[in-house]
């Protein structure tokens, strides 16, 4: 391919989409002509790229002739009916929902950790669950002191996840709740409600269906997505994901239990401090541990709180954070196109289509 590529965004009204714009041009990302794409509810709606106002067009499966990369941020659905499309008319398509996730054709890609399977061969990329990313980009680097038999972790995931809906929600319902208490004048949300419980001041289990198993969706996903991409089927992994009233960047906290002797915290600090993608906030003098306002806004994972589980001989613990609409998604799709274009040109997949 040569250098300058044409290039859509399916959801560029979206959270998601908002920050493919901003990443493409902080990154310098080779684009000779951008498409914006969305419902046709959004068409006629402008946004800004490196100063020129684009117009949003409806996506639709005529939308991607000459196409050379497509970022789809728009729900599983719209990626099931217009990713075939998209490959046929010769996109590479990198998409972030879970629509191919488990296809086991399609890579799942965290650069950090697999990016091994970005082989300019591959027409579709997904990129995988946010918080099974942000888990990963900390995890991984630890499988070098020994092998990992289990991770229990629990998630602290924030608005941004739920999407721009979500998010303003939740502003919503903060106004409303502080006037509340100062004794002002109640006013009704502005915007219709998506979430099945109050949201400011609040926690509850995700908002998404739950199994069988007594696991909601994002728990599966998390746990399914995690032994693809490690490449561990027969991992142990229990998970238990919280909303909670953070406008971006999830938090976890993740234990990791090794076949044998955990390693140190020198060992584990060591390798962490190599891994890319990743940043250790942890001093306890201070009592400065990873949060979301400092994940928010910046591409690391924060890693902290490392420290041996005394009641478990074999076992790490630690707390992490990372911007949900970044890492979580948008720089990770955007990293896996940049290693497609250091590769070179991909070859059409016909069982794809």
């Amino acid at each position: 391919m040569a250098i300058g590529f044409n290039v859509a965004i399916v959801g560029a009204t979206g959270a998601v989409g908002n920050e493919f714009l901003r990443l493409f041009e902080e990154r310098n990302f080779p684009i000779a002509s951008l498409r914006l794409l969305a419902s046709a509810r959004s068409v006629g709606q402008t946004a800004t790229y490196k100063g020129e106002t684009l117009t949003i067009q409806e996506a639709k499966p005529d939308s991607f002739e000459g196409i050379d990369f497509a970022f789809f941020s728009a729900g599983a659905s719209r990626s099931r009916n217009l990713v075939p499309a998209a490959v046929e008319a010769g996109a590479i398509v990198i998409d972030n929902s879970s629509a191919f996730r488990m296809d086991p054709r399609v890579p799942l890609v965290v650069p950090e950790v697999n990016g091994n399977l970005v082989d300019g061969i591959s027409r579709v990329y997904a990129v995988p669950n946010c918080t099974a990313i942000i888990l990963l980009v900390a995890v991984n680097p630890l499988r070098e002191l020994g092998e990992i038999e289990r991770l229990v972790v629990s998630t602290y995931q924030s608005a941004s996840g739920g999407g721009a809906k979500v998010m303003n929600e939740l502003i919503e319902e903060t106004a409303h709740e502080i006037g509340a208490l100062r004794g002002l004048p109640a006013e009704g949300a502005k915007s219709e409600k998506v979430l099945p419980h109050p949201y400011a001041f609040n926690l509850f289990s995700h908002n998404t269906p739950v199994n069988e198993f007594g696991y909601n969706e994002e728990e599966w996903k998390v746990i399914e997505e995690s032994r693809k991409i490690l490449d561990l089927p027969e991992l142990r992994i229990n998970v238990t994901c919280v909303r909670v009233p953070v406008l971006r960047a999830h938090s976890e906290s993740v234990t990791i239990e090794f076949a044998g002797e955990a390693p140190s915290e020198e060992q584990v600090r060591e390798a962490l401090s190599r891994a890319p993608g990743v940043r250790i906030v942890d001093d306890r003098e201070s009592n400065t541990f990873p949060m979301p306002i400092l994940a928010s806004g910046q591409g690391d994972v924060l890693v902290g709180r490392i420290r041996k589980d005394l009641s478990h001989p074999s076992a790490i613990s630690m707390f992490i954070a990372g911007d949900q609409l970044l890492k979580g998604a948008a720089l990770n799709a955007v990293q896996i196109a940049e290693m497609v274009i250091n590769v070179g040109q991909p070859y059409r997949d016909e069982q794809f289509v």
